[in-house]
């Protein structure tokens, strides 16, 4: 499970929530982009989207 939120992103509590809810799942990841918002996270105007993290878990759980 791969949570992605920016570190200013108003739904950032959301992901927290889930990650946690999670358990001990140890397949579970909790990225935090920094000084990102959940909207520079959409389309990565803003240069923001971790694509090297994605591609590293994508990696090590499929």
């Amino acid at each position: 499970m791969l949570i992605v939120t920016g570190e200013n992103a108003h739904s950032r509590y959301m992901a927290e929530e889930a990650y946690q809810a999670a358990g001990d799942n140890p397949n579970k990841e909790l990225v935090i982009v920094p000084n990102a918002t959940h909207v520079d996270l959409y389309d990565n105007q803003a240069g923001k989207i971790p694509f090297d993290t994605f591609a590293d878990f994508f990696k090590k759980h499929l």
